[in-house]
Formats: structure tokens, sequence, C-alpha cells
């Protein structure tokens, strides 16, 4: 690797968030003394009950929440702010998706604001629309698609900005079984083409197994922290019905009944 290439390594160190003080000698933490690192072109799982701060975690890697203490590195740069490198994916793709525009015009939205040429851009949403799976439906509006449609076109328009990091907060908790089964055989058929790195937030352990790589498992909150980091050596793609899948299962639950 060059000298001047990224690795996309994130760094995280002691890190600790607080949304009230408390008391000076007392202060409460929604997250404290969180390590973790998580290299370039890793799939690694955030897994944790409800309310344990997966979300603020990942919206500090994001940087659109800032920390409290501790260190947050990309690269070795702290993370204070947004930064085209990384992209959120959330669970409502309609929060996200503008109404008025097309798939295609949602796509290239990000490419439209980068004042990318026309034809330029015509070439990267045809790319990351046949990815999504969303050939032949460039011209309908949001309102005309699926739940599982939507979410499509909202990681095809940020596969089209080219982060080199994906951070997804429970972006399949909304679809029914059937089309979250789908959607998460597409995210790893496009991970494993794009080499992006993930970070994906869930409080399901089969989709967690079923996706990820690494699984680092979170306490419950307050004080919430990543207790334990589980590897997931299993070939993609993954049979749930597998009696090596069944084992991780049984580990990572045993886990949460203790």
């Amino acid at each position: 690797m060059p000298a001047a290439a990224k690795s996309n390594t994130i760094r995280i160190e002691q890190l600790r968030k607080s949304y009230s003080a408390g008391t000076s000698a007392n202060p409460h933490y929604i997250i404290k003394d969180v390590d973790l690192v998580v290299k370039g072109g890793e799939f690694f799982v955030l897994l944790g009950p409800s309310g344990c701060g997966k979300s603020t975690l990942l919206n500090m890697i994001a940087g659109f929440v800032a920390k409290t203490e501790g260190r947050l590195t990309l690269d070795g740069e702290e993370i204070r702010k947004p930064g085209r490198d990384r992209a959120m994916v959330f669970q409502q793709a309609d929060a996200s998706l503008f109404p008025w525009l097309t798939v295609r015009e949602n796509v290239e939205f990000g490419l439209r604001m980068k004042h990318v040429p026309k034809n330029e851009r015509r070439d990267i949403s045809d790319r990351y629309i046949r990815l999504a799976g969303l050939s032949g439906h460039e011209d309908k509006f949001p309102k005309a698609l699926s739940g599982g449609m939507k979410q499509r076109v909202q990681l095809a328009r940020v596969l089209a900005n080219d982060p080199a990091i994906l951070l997804m907060d429970e972006p399949f908790g909304a679809l029914d079984a059937m089309t979250r089964r789908t959607m998460q055989n597409e995210l790893i058929r496009i991970w494993r083409e794009t080499h992006k790195t993930v970070i994906f937030v869930t409080h399901d352990i089969q989709e967690a197994i079923l996706l990820g790589q690494r699984i680092g498992i979170m306490s419950v909150g307050p004080d919430s922290r990543i207790t334990d980091i589980y590897d997931i050596p299993l070939a993609y793609p993954r049979d749930i019905t597998a009696p090596e899948f069944n084992a991780h299962y049984a580990v990572i639950q045993s886990h949460f009944e203790e």
C-alpha cells in the first residue's frame, strides 16, 4: 500500500458520551470506556439491546454527535464532524429520500451537489442502480416503491457518492421478514463487490451472524460499553440452518441470557 493511501481504520479508545452532566463527581454516561478497532474493508456488527447506545456510538463515528471524553480517530485523524468518507444509512428510507425526485434523481442528488457533469452522473447512477437491483425502476417516484425498494434507493444513493465507510443503523428493521432477508443478501453481495468498510447496528442475533465478520456485544445502558467481540469465520453466503451457524448463535444467545 502506498504511503499516502488510506487504510480507513477506525480506532476508538476509552470513548465516553454524556448528555447529562449529573454531578461533577458522578456524571451520567450513555456509553463509557468503549475500546474498538475496525479495519478498512471489514464488516463489523454492533449488537445489543434497544437503548444500549449503539446508535449513539454510530452517530459519533459519523461525526453527528460529539464525544465527551476519549479518542475517536479515522486513520489517526480525530473525528470532529461529518465527512464524505463516511455515509449513514438509516432505518426509515422515507426520511432520507426526496419524494419529488425519481429513483435516478435521488441516486444522482449528491453528485449534482458536487457538480459532477451530467454524462458522468448518468454512468455512476447506472452502475449503482444496477448494483442495487433497481434496473427498470429509474423513473419511479418513492411513493410507487415498496419499503425494500426504497432502502435499495437509499443504499444506491449512498454508494454513488463513493464513501469509504458505510454506517448502517438497523436499516432493515422496518421490513417484513422476506424482504429483510433479500436485503441482507443484497448488502453482502454489494459489500463484497465494493470492498467498503461497513459498521452495522442491530439487536437481532441472527442478522448479526448472517452479516458480520466480527460482532461487538454492547452491554445494557447506562454506562454501556463493548464487553465482548466474536469472530465469525463462516463463508458467505451464510446458511442460517447450518450447524456451524447455530453454534455461533447459541454462544451469543447464552451471552445475553447470562
